[in-house]
């Protein structure tokens, strides 16, 4: 219903196309980055099994999206075991 009601605005204003384009794609990003951030090593959905499962990761492991000046192979771990 929504997609054919797209469709007729843009066949009427072709200039809206690109528009289109990009309100989809960006909504799209959004909802796989909210994805992303709901799978993340630092989320909890089950308290019962694993109460702080952050303490599982290894501290090579690579938490973040975009690391530019840290290199996780190269570190120590600086903590005590759990």
């Amino acid at each position: 219903m929504m997609l054919k009601r797209i469709y007729q605005q843009a066949k009427k204003h072709p200039g809206l196309i690109p528009q289109f384009f990009f309100i989809i794609l960006g909504a799209g990003g959004a909802s796989l980055y909210l994805i992303r951030l709901a799978r993340g090593p630092h989320v909890c959905w089950d308290r019962k099994n694993n109460p702080e499962p952050w303490n599982n990761l290894s501290p090579t492991y690579q938490y973040k999206l975009v690391a530019v000046t840290t290199d996780y192979e190269k570190l120590k771990k600086e903590g005590p075991d759990f």
